[in-house]
């Protein structure tokens, strides 16, 4: 389903050299407000009590938690290896408004930052590591990440009015899938044009700089 390919130069030659500054530049500011936010190991507390904050806080959630943003970031980039990697992060999307309604119904998913911090370690090493996966396993990976994302994101609306639930689930969905979007345009970009040569160091260092990030969150989470 997924083939890898080491030209997408339809895809991304219409993209002109201007928006492919304001992709970066975008995701360089989105990096740091991530930064600044979860610099004490944990995202901001906040309540969510009307429509309005929902819509909000559910596009800021995914940004304001380094180590959700450094996942979807990570799948993004990756899914840009392959032809119809637009699928991943479809699922992905997809998979984080389930689990955003599995949160909102009797069911519990124990450990969600450790299956989150975990996903976001094994996205930075298919970054690292050029080895050929299969499709279903990474799929898996897309929607494991995706349902556990959501689900930790919907904490913030247990108990919220209807209209807040749908605002915010609104808001988390278009934020995630700007991020991931984008992450794949850059991943694309950054593929066919002339600093392909440079390609692979550039996708090992962010696939190490991911590993890192879980790592910490993984040891934030368990201790």
């Amino acid at each position: 389903m997924f083939k890898n390919s080491p030209s997408l130069a339809s895809e991304s030659s219409s993209l002109p050299k201007s928006k492919q500054q304001r992709l970066l530049g975008a995701i360089g500011i989105l990096v740091v407000i991530s930064l600044l936010t979860s610099a004490g190991g944990s995202p901001i507390e906040h309540n969510v009590s009307n429509g309005w904050e929902g819509f909000i806080w559910g596009i800021a959630d995914p940004v304001i938690s380094l180590d959700r943003f450094a996942g979807i970031v990570a799948l993004g980039l990756f899914s840009a290896r392959f032809v119809r990697g637009s699928w991943l992060n479809i699922t992905f999307v997809i998979a984080a408004i389930c689990g955003q309604l599995i949160n909102l119904s009797p069911v519990i998913l124990p450990g969600s930052s450790i299956a989150i911090a975990i996903c976001t370690i094994a996205l930075g090493m298919m970054l690292v590591t050029p080895i050929s996966m299969n499709w279903l396993a990474i799929a898996i990976l897309s929607v494991t990440a995706g349902i556990f994302q959501g689900y930790a994101d919907a904490a913030h609306i247990i108990g919220a009015e209807i209209f807040t639930v749908i605002t915010y689930v609104i808001g988390v969905t278009l934020s995630q899938s700007i991020i991931i979007m984008s992450s794949r345009e850059i991943g694309v970009t950054f593929g066919i044009n002339e600093f392909n040569e440079i390609l692979p160091k550039i996708a090992r260092f962010a696939g190490f700089i991911f590993c890192a990030i879980g790592i910490v969150f993984l040891g934030y989470s368990i201790i």
